[in-house]
């Protein structure tokens, strides 16, 4: 048998309402004199407010504003702010790269790590990875970590807040988890790997059933079930089932499409779920079943009732036959991407076919991102 170092989830996980509030004792044990970081303006206020708690409990914190996404740059620079003040903690508040930045400096430092996510959009406030990206935010690579966070804490309130196009963002990542995994796992023997799928499928049923009411009703039950699964449970069927269970096709199909550029910057699940749609097509072509077809037509109708993207006008104003496009294509097919992990080969070209396919979806379901 096969030895696996797996890291699977944060010393201790704080959810529900009032749960910052409820974690100041837990962080006055894992710190003195953390560095506070976070990126939007939106969201400075609610960090603002969290110095002023923690020095109520007698923590003098640090506050530093990254300047683009988690990129080396960034991290340089907070990596020397908090040696040279001799920070002891990394808190990252905010959405899923700046979560990915503080773990990774935490663990450059090999210190302690709280995430605070402030949205659903990701997974990334539970697992052991950071995604590196340039400052204009092209992918770089992914980074695994020694650890996940000391501390998640995900507080409802504060959720809540977030915009709702960032839940809908969230849900399109989540139920990638099961269309990801379910292929690139199936020949899997792996105990832990095959309910780590399992687990994929429920969220995803859950996010279906409940996501329409969820975005409708940030107050009731379909809402936590549905934050709490893009935020947390998507991070534990990773850290169970270890790379098979973490990407395909769509996460790869991001990747690329992370190198073109944006007017109005898609978010990290939008790229994920129109990967996701990418990556049905192209089970549908290399498929005798009609199952990946079904799928494709039922996640298109699920993402447009969410106005998540299933198009490349969506984010993309030129010719889809461009330079630039064939190249972030070739990006998501390099030599190391995880897009070989299908049980068929893949190229920039089948990529390219896919896309076209769907500029013939009718111009209603062509939802067009915005900022709100």
């Amino acid at each position: 048998m096969s030895i696996n170092n797996l890291i699977i989830s944060p010393a201790k996980v704080v959810k529900g309402e009032g749960a910052w509030l409820e974690s100041l004792d837990l962080i006055t044990k894992l710190c003195k004199r953390p560095l506070i970081i976070g990126r939007s303006r939106s969201t400075k206020e609610i960090r603002s407010s969290f110095k002023k708690d923690l020095i109520l409990k007698g923590i003098q914190s640090i506050s530093l504003e990254l300047d683009h996404d988690c990129c080396e740059l960034d991290i340089q620079n907070a990596y020397l702010i908090s040696k040279n003040n001799n920070c002891d903690a990394i808190i990252a508040a905010g959405g899923g790269k700046v979560l990915d930045a503080g773990k990774l400096i935490a663990d450059l430092l090999n210190i302690n790590c709280i995430t605070v996510p402030l949205s659903a959009s990701t997974c990334a406030g539970w697992t052991a990875l950071s995604n590196i990206y340039t400052p204009d935010g092209k992918f770089v690579k992914d980074v695994t970590l020694k650890s996940c966070p000391n501390l998640l804490i995900f507080d409802h309130t504060i959720v809540r807040g977030a915009p709702k196009r960032t839940l809908s963002s969230g849900m399109a990542d989540a139920v990638a988890k099961w269309y990801e995994s379910s292929l690139t796992s199936i020949t899997s023997q792996d105990g832990f790997v095959q309910q780590a799928v399992q687990m994929a499928r429920v969220l995803r049923d859950q996010i279906f059933l409940n996501g329409n009411k969820a975005l409708l009703d940030p107050l009731s039950n379909s809402w936590e079930i549905v934050a709490e699964g893009c935020a947390l449970t998507a991070g534990i069927i990773g850290g169970l089932g270890g790379a098979r269970c973490r990407t395909a096709a769509a996460h790869p199909i991001h990747n690329g499409l992370t190198q073109l550029s944006y007017k109005n910057k898609p978010l990290h699940g939008e790229l994920v779920g129109f990967g996701l749609i990418i990556q049905l097509h192209l089970e549908e072509k290399n498929s005798n079943s009609q199952l990946p077809k079904q799928a494709k037509s039922q996640l298109i109708d699920f993402f447009s009732q969410l106005n998540l993207p299933i198009s490349i006008e969506s984010f993309f104003h030129s010719n889809t036959n461009s330079t630039e496009l064939l190249k972030a294509c070739k990006f998501a097919c390099n030599k190391d991407s995880d897009i070989h992990q299908l049980p068929f080969s893949v190229n920039e070209k089948d990529i390219i076919e896919a896309i076209q396919s769907l500029q013939s979806l009718p111009t209603s379901s062509k939802i067009k991102i915005n900022n709100t």
